[in-house]
């Protein structure tokens, strides 16, 4: 049956890429609709900072009048200038089980990106960072962690039938809480302690936090600037990220280390809430924030947001310090378990970590890759 391929530009035509998700995976196993103002702030210009140095095109598929199929591609200008490279990205791919959807629409972005000169396509990578990365090719049926891709296994098997390779993997990590925290752990953390050239804050109230939000998403940008697909944040964009994250932080969940006044290392754990995001069925308004809020409370998983420690600090035990201190927070909440969020595939110091305290790997994302040439 004949498809048809609409840059999405009119406002019933975001819509329809907005609601196609829930349409098309409401028995899916697991799934978590996702907030609805994030996907609608994703594609707009006004409240989407990135749109200032990326080129995008969001477009649909339709069958029969009716949206079947959706991406977006995406050139991010200021990263591939950084890097010297000629790299378009893909992302928020989705379609109904039809691989000649998913090829129309994989084929669009590529010939759209040839148009910008482009050599290669890479995801799904989203704007930056802070958008969902890669796909599941594990763990389909495991529940998503906040800014994670859910799909399932069909489009894996579209990507590779329309050339798409491994580009990275990253891996997620199941982790039990311990009744108590390993020795070691003790051990080492006692050590840094005795040195006295670094300090650890903690935090009860939001108050309390604030005015250390920039200086941690500063750090970010220092410590995830040679991750694959990371664009550096500028101050206005660090601004706009912590103005919409401060208020869904838990701060007893925040763990900060700290070197002669400057933050130098930091873990960010955040309640899985997945149970309230049903509930609300991906709306805020009016009483989804409710049952966010009282999931985040009843949670027993708590999920490993973002963490770094700055390069001249690395190898002295501070993130066995921030691990301790996170691990006796989730201990005295509740929580029976944490997920790691995404680890680098690569990143074996930060895996040896994780299967030291017992984690397992349980879910893996795949970042795809293709020439244009």
């Amino acid at each position: 049956m004949h498809v048809e391929l609409v840059e999405a530009k009119r406002r019933g035509q975001i819509r329809d890429f907005v609601a196609l998700p829930a349409r098309i995976r409401r028995d899916h196993r697991g799934w978590v609709p996702p907030l609805r103002s994030e996907e609608s702030r994703f594609l707009d210009s006004r409240k989407n900072l990135a749109h200032a140095y990326c080129t995008h095109v969001p477009v649909l598929a339709y069958r029969d009048g009716r949206a079947v199929g959706r991406i977006v591609g995406i050139v991010n200008h200021r990263y591939n200038e950084h890097r010297g490279e000629k790299t378009a990205r893909f992302a928020q791919l989705e379609c109904v089980e039809d691989r000649e959807i998913a090829q129309a629409l994989l084929g669009y972005v590529e010939s759209w990106a040839r148009k910008l000169e482009m050599t290669r396509i890479v995801g799904p990578l989203g704007f930056t960072d802070q958008d969902p990365e890669g796909l599941l090719v594990e763990g389909f049926d495991e529940e998503p962690a906040l800014a994670s891709n859910q799909n399932r296994e069909y489009l894996v098997r579209f990507l590779e039938a329309a050339g798409y390779v491994k580009e990275v993997d990253y891996v997620v990590y199941r982790v039990p809480v311990p009744a108590t925290t390993p020795a070691f752990y003790r051990k080492i953390s006692a050590r840094i302690r005795a040195q006295g050239t670094c300090s650890l804050l903690e935090f009860e109230s939001r108050r309390a936090l604030k005015r250390h939000i920039h200086p941690i998403l500063q750090l970010m940008n220092e410590t995830f600037r040679d991750l694959p697909g990371y664009s550096r944040l500028d101050d206005a964009e660090i601004r706009d990220l912590a103005r919409r994250f401060l208020p869904i932080i838990d701060p007893r969940f925040v763990k900060i280390v700290t070197a002669g006044g400057d933050v130098v290392g930091f873990i960010i754990g955040i309640p899985n809430f997945n149970d309230g995001l049903r509930r609300a069925n991906g709306r805020l308004f009016p009483f989804g924030w409710l049952a966010i809020l009282r999931a985040a409370k009843r949670s027993r998983r708590l999920d490993l947001l973002l963490g770094g420690i700055s390069e001249a600090h690395r190898g002295r035990g501070l993130d066995v310090l921030l691990g301790e201190a996170m691990i006796d927070s989730a201990r005295e909440a509740g929580f029976t378990h944490l997920d790691s969020h995404h680890e680098l595939e690569s990143n074996y110091r930060m895996r040896r970590e994780m299967e030291r305290l017992g984690g397992t790997v349980y879910k893996r994302y795949r970042v795809f890759a293709k020439p244009l040439t």
